[in-house]
């Protein structure tokens, strides 16, 4: 099919699940790329706005209850992720959604939390470089790419590669044409102070530092994870 002819196709709907914690740049990063072309639905148990990791606040323009049937299933990461995991109102509706969704996906440490709902069993998939221990315990067959496509689940790696994420979903929906512009159009052409993207890139020092700051973020969210799996 034609860029042209996928363009006239009917406007796609993204659900992105809110949650206290999450990393606000995991998702505006895909809303913003993402909202060129489709309507984003911005989903929460409430209508109450929900204070993301840095303490600013987002409002909902949905909850869970009221969502319809999604072409994009989407969860952000972030520090709030573990105790997302917990929320049984969340996962039940990722469970829900999951099954009907065409796109299944997320950025960062979202996959940890689809996994936590049973959605990345068996799948590729790419989170923050420091959780993959915790993708591992989900099931999910971790990936150390930028954004890893399988079937129809599409995740990203860690905060900015949320863009990268963005572009390659809008090519899967709307043609490589579309995406290109869209990139175009945010003037998505980075080029980082410093080359210290990647644990690769950092060194140890560099590693060391980020840690401190991480904390133990992937050890709770295994805990939380061989939990399930001692409940099930």
């Amino acid at each position: 099919m034609s860029d042209a002819a996928i363009e006239t196709q009917r406007p796609y709907t993204v659900g992105m699940v809110l949650y206290p914690g999450m990393t606000f740049l995991d998702l505006v990063g895909p809303q913003t790329v993402l909202g060129l072309h489709g309507k984003t639905l911005l989903l929460w148990k409430s209508m109450e706005p929900v204070a993301t990791e840095t303490g600013n606040t987002v409002n909902p323009t949905t909850t869970f209850e009221e969502c319809p049937e999604l072409d994009v299933l989407f969860v952000p990461g972030g520090y709030g992720t573990n105790d997302a995991m917990k929320d049984a109102a969340i996962v039940d509706f990722l469970k829900r959604s999951g099954k009907t969704a065409r796109y299944v996906t997320s950025v960062c440490s979202g996959s940890i939390l689809l996994g936590m709902a049973g959605l990345l069993t068996g799948y590729k998939a790419a989170s923050h470089w420091a959780c993959y221990g915790a993708l591992a315990a989900s099931g999910a067959i971790p990936v150390h790419d930028r954004v890893v496509i399988d079937r129809n689940r599409i995740s990203g790696g860690g905060v900015t590669a949320g863009i990268d994420f963005g572009l390659q979903l809008l090519a899967e929906l709307r043609g490589e044409r579309t995406a290109k512009a869209a990139q175009l159009v945010i003037e998505y052409d980075p080029e980082p102070p410093f080359a210290t993207g990647t644990p690769d890139k950092a060194g140890p020092e560099v590693i060391a530092d980020a840690m401190a700051i991480l904390g133990d973020m992937d050890d709770q969210m295994i805990a939380t994870l061989n939990s399930r799996a001692l409940a099930a």
